[in-house]
């Protein structure tokens, strides 16, 4: 099986014919299924770029959020809409409510939009004020206040991470998991570079990492591959002996195929 890897598409800086080329590129890799890592578009145009790339490409598109995609809304209003999308398109799935999908016989993908959960680096003294605690409406908040909304945020995606990486592990030899934060220190790249103390509490989801760590070191008989994007810089980091961190790289208004993945050669 092949998997178009797309992250940071923005595709609300395109006019609508570089959507539609952008859309026909993804088409033309030839793979069984897109998978997305998140920062689609933004609130209001999240689902129509998720429709218009799906009626293009013809096949399976899973895929998570970003924090742009909630954008001009909140949280739990796009995700309920995800969730929506989800049930009624014959091609769109967004990964939180799917459970472990089996892309073979031994291989799971399973997802999560993850994150920046404000514990790495310094955390809730870090200065950085992001356009995410303007622009979404859960994070218009007193300091204190927004630093537990967003741990809250990083926890929830852990705890599903966890189950769902638990239950794909029951059959799968690999499991290929996609969230838009990058779980991990080592896999926040930025220019060529992981980012400083400044940036890494919001640029990485520690809580999440931490589950996946612990799934795979009980687990050395396994292995697993993380997608993730966010940073817009390109790297990848090895946490475990069988825990790989694939980070994509993006620039606004040029998406890229970041690769596309041929399942065999994840072992699987």
């Amino acid at each position: 099986m092949r998997l178009a890897w797309l992250t940071d598409i923005h595709l609300n800086f395109l006019t609508p014919t570089d959507r539609r080329a952008f859309a026909a590129t993804v088409a033309a890799t030839g793979a069984d299924g897109v998978v997305i890592t998140g920062d689609i578009a933004e609130a209001a145009s999240v689902e129509p770029a998720l429709d218009e790339l799906a009626e293009v490409v013809g096949r399976p598109v899973w895929f998570v959020l970003g924090n742009h995609d909630f954008y001009g809304g909140s949280v739990g209003g796009v995700r309920e809409r995800a969730r929506r999308l989800t049930g009624r398109h014959p091609w769109l799935r967004w990964l939180p409510a799917c459970g472990p999908v089996r892309l073979g016989d031994r291989l799971a993908l399973v997802g999560h939009d993850g994150w920046g959960d404000a514990r790495l680096g310094r955390g809730a003294e870090s200065p950085v004020e992001l356009s995410d605690f303007f622009l979404i409406e859960d994070l218009v908040q007193r300091p204190a206040r927004r630093t537990a909304v967003l741990r809250t945020l990083g926890d929830d995606a852990a705890a599903h991470l966890a189950r769902d990486v638990a239950d794909a592990l029951r059959w799968a030899r690999h499991v290929l998991v996609a969230t838009h934060v990058p779980p991990f220190r080592d896999a926040c790249w930025h220019e060529g570079r992981i980012s400083d103390d400044d940036w890494l509490p919001f640029f990485t989801c520690a809580a999440a990492g931490d589950a996946l760590r612990a799934a795979m070191a009980a687990r050395p008989d396994a292995a697993m591959t993380v997608l993730c994007g966010h940073t817009h810089g390109a790297g990848e980091a090895m946490i475990l002996a069988n825990l790989r961190v694939w980070t994509g790289g993006a620039d606004y208004g040029a998406p890229v195929v970041q690769r596309v993945i041929e399942t065999e050669a994840l072992g699987a």
